[in-house]
């Protein structure tokens, strides 16, 4: 009797820690598919490892995930410290990774003194302002703006606000028309021949049609946006909402058509079908058009801003290589890897806000 219940505690126990083994192995599945989206999947294998899993398995695997990338890195590097020096241009050899990553020392040194400058240029306009009330209570005093030059820091917040702002514009207009040519075919067929046409058009012929449009139409007199602004972001929404309109209309056109039959044997109306059916099942589609417009319009901005001298990183860069100064080489790698880890970066944004809003197996 006693052996029976011996055997019958031992699997209670046993089961108890299946389910618990389960539970665990289920909130790491949850948590590298988490990680994997952010950029960072080679933390799932320390988890897994930490939690118990076989070390040589997941050994291999962040040898996978984090070894070989890191080693490629290294490889990349060295072999452009040795490659650099051999190259000669007008403004000097091209600069390694320790010329390059002074020039990030030195433009963040910059960006500190520039701020510096402005906190002193407010704090003695306080203390101006301060005296004239003091000396008349009902002296008229004005707060004048800070007329420094803008630092790198604020050239890359200039163009992450432009890009955003085109962006946007552009999923507002690319969502709808794509969702209305999915279910119309008469729809479909009328913009199927603009969307030729446009879709292929460079953002170098764009920027002089868009630069004289707001010129004529957006006054000088204390504006809302800034002409350069408007013209960046625009230039961005004509180039960059094609990919979305595209997907989106194969998203939509591609639905189940049972499931639009359902739709209409219960009746509902034209927006609930939209907002109910349409869109979560294209839902994968869009986002994949959301994501290619994002990347085109962060490449159309910088070739918008170097073009038009309009303030942002495509200015830094030109701005750079007009300077011809010893460092300038050195800048403008620096712009190079800030444009495609920002670009990286975007991306990432995109694809976690899609496993945000839309249903995985893992959710």
């Amino acid at each position: 009797m006693t052996s029976v219940t011996e055997a019958s505690t031992l699997s209670a126990a046993e089961a108890m820690r299946a389910r618990r083994k389960a539970r665990l192995a289920h909130s790491l599945n949850r948590a590298a598919a988490t990680l994997q989206i952010v950029g960072l999947g080679w933390l799932s294998p320390l988890l897994r490892m930490a939690a118990g899993d076989s070390p040589r398995q997941q050994g291999r695997e962040l040898w996978q995930q984090m070894g070989v990338p890191l080693t490629a890195l290294m490889l990349f590097l060295a072999a452009w410290a040795w490659l650099a020096p051999q190259v000669n241009t007008s403004l000097g050899a091209i600069p390694g990774p320790a010329q390059v990553w002074e020039q990030v020392g030195n433009l963040h040194a910059d960006h500190k003194a520039e701020r510096a400058k402005e906190a002193a240029f407010y704090d003695r306009q306080a203390k101006r302002n301060a005296e004239l009330l003091a000396k008349d209570p009902g002296a008229e005093v004005k707060t004048r703006p800070y007329a420094g030059k803008p630092t790198y820091l604020d050239q890359i917040v200039t163009s992450l606000k432009t890009v955003f702002t085109g962006f946007l514009l552009g999923a507002l207009v690319a969502v709808p028309l794509g969702v209305a040519c999915g279910l119309s075919r008469t729809v479909n067929a009328a913009m199927n021949p603009l969307i030729q046409i446009f879709k292929p058009v460079s953002p170098l012929a764009w920027l002089p049609l868009v630069t004289m449009v707001v010129s004529a139409t957006v006054s000088s007199d204390n504006p809302t946006f800034e002409k350069s602004f408007l013209t960046s972001a625009i230039t961005v929404t004509l180039c960059s909402l094609w990919p979305t309109l595209i997907n989106t209309a194969v998203g939509v056109s591609s639905i189940d058509k049972d499931l639009m039959n359902v739709g209409k044997v219960l009746q509902l109306s034209g927006p609930t079908m939209v907002r109910r059916l349409v869109l979560p099942s294209a839902l994968p589609y869009i986002f994949t058009g959301l994501r290619l417009s994002l990347g085109v319009g962060w490449m159309v901005l910088i070739a918008a801003e170097m073009l038009a001298q309009n303030p942002g990183l495509g200015k830094f860069v030109w701005d750079e290589f007009q300077n011809g100064s010893s460092s300038s080489l050195a800048r403008i790698m620096v712009a190079v890897f800030t444009i495609g880890l920002i670009g990286f970066l975007l991306d990432r944004v995109m694809l976690a806000f899609q496993a945000a809003v839309s249903h995985t197996g893992t959710r």
